[in-house]
């Protein structure tokens, strides 16, 4: 079973010989061949040249042969594609102009975001060709709420607060992002599709900062309109990071495949799910900046867990830190390797 089959069954819960495994974050700052091409290019620079994406894409996979590469890129190129541009600042993360009116909502352009975000589209025909039927190509894009809220805070923040406060007091405005966000992000997982992605994960990183009983309405449905606007072509990955009380709001998004995070027990989420649900977890991140003995006995303890269980992708319950060694990588890797 090649990589890429083993990836794909798994994301449709589908007999593998042992379950796939790729890491969040895994094409960029853990990699020593990465920094050393930070050194010559930006962050920035890297995403919008095809070749460079391509190389950072390709790096982890030559290195580990994981089952599954995702595209280099990030969740902001779509604010900037309806013309709210970003920067990326080491020390200082990200930086652009907050959305502060209704007016600065109402200037948002998707009419031409394919366009705008074609240098997406060339890197993932580049990683596709080097690929070939090996390995699986995963594309991403943020989550509309995480998104909105990004684009109105104007870059990271302590407490993400005004998204919060568009939606409680004024939701047709509200709405009004949400739709331009949501059809934007829906044309640019389809052009991602079109140019060799075998699926797409759909990151809301902050879908956690929201009430239990806010989550449907201000992230689970439009999530559910990216998802239904795919019409089945390539599995969905859906990892709403935090939200771990709104599994059937995450069920009714039509997800083939949610991510989870590392505070729940894996095997108690997935008993929950239908049986045509996968997941994908969910070990702590931190593991990977300890030794490869511990990793290796997190690593079994969790594939021990999810002996049985169809539909399982390993992986960390959040993205790759910068801090984490080769030799941890390897180890996690090797033992799910080792695994029957």
């Amino acid at each position: 079973m090649t990589n890429r089959q083993r990836f794909i069954n798994a994301c449709r819960c589908q007999p593998v010989d042992r379950p796939p495994i790729w890491i969040m974050r895994q094409a960029g700052r853990a990699l020593p061949e990465y920094r050393a091409l930070k050194e010559k290019h930006s962050f920035v620079e890297m995403v919008r040249t095809p070749d460079l994406a391509a190389e950072v894409t390709l790096q982890p996979i030559r290195r580990f042969d994981f089952d599954a590469a995702i595209v280099f890129s990030d969740i902001l190129v779509v604010p900037e594609a309806l013309g709210q541009p970003y920067q990326f600042q080491d020390g200082k993360g990200i930086e652009m102009t907050p959305l502060r009116n209704a007016e600065d909502i109402a200037r948002l352009d998707g009419s031409a975001v394919r366009e705008r975000l074609d240098y997406v589209a060339k890197a993932l025909r580049l990683v596709r060709e080097n690929l070939k039927d090996r390995t699986a190509l995963i594309g991403f894009a943020g989550a509309p709420w995480t998104l909105a809220c990004f684009m109105l805070e104007g870059g990271g923040a302590d407490d993400y607060t005004k998204a919060k406060r568009i939606f409680y007091s004024d939701r047709p405005l509200f709405e009004r992002l949400m739709k331009k966000l949501t059809a934007a992000i829906s044309e640019y997982l389809q052009m991602q599709i079109e140019a060799g992605a075998d699926a797409v994960q759909i990151f809301d990183s902050l879908g956690g900062t929201l009430a239990s009983d806010a989550f449907e309405a201000a992230s689970g449905r439009w999530i559910a309109e990216i998802v239904q606007s795919l019409k089945s072509r390539v599995p969905v990955i859906v990892f709403a990071r935090g939200v771990n009380g709104n599994w059937n709001d995450l069920v009714a998004t039509g997800a083939q495949v949610l991510g989870v995070d590392w505070t729940v027990r894996l095997p108690e989420v997935r008993t929950r799910l239908p049986h045509n649900v996968g997941v994908q977890g969910n070990l702590d991140p931190f593991i990977v900046t300890t030794t490869p003995a511990i990793v290796a006995a997190e690593t079994r303890r969790l594939l021990a867990d999810m002996r049985g269980l169809t539909g399982h992708i390993v992986n960390l319950g959040h993205g790759l830190p910068p801090t984490a060694s080769l030799e941890n990588i390897a180890a996690m890797v090797d033992t799910v390797r080792a695994f029957a």
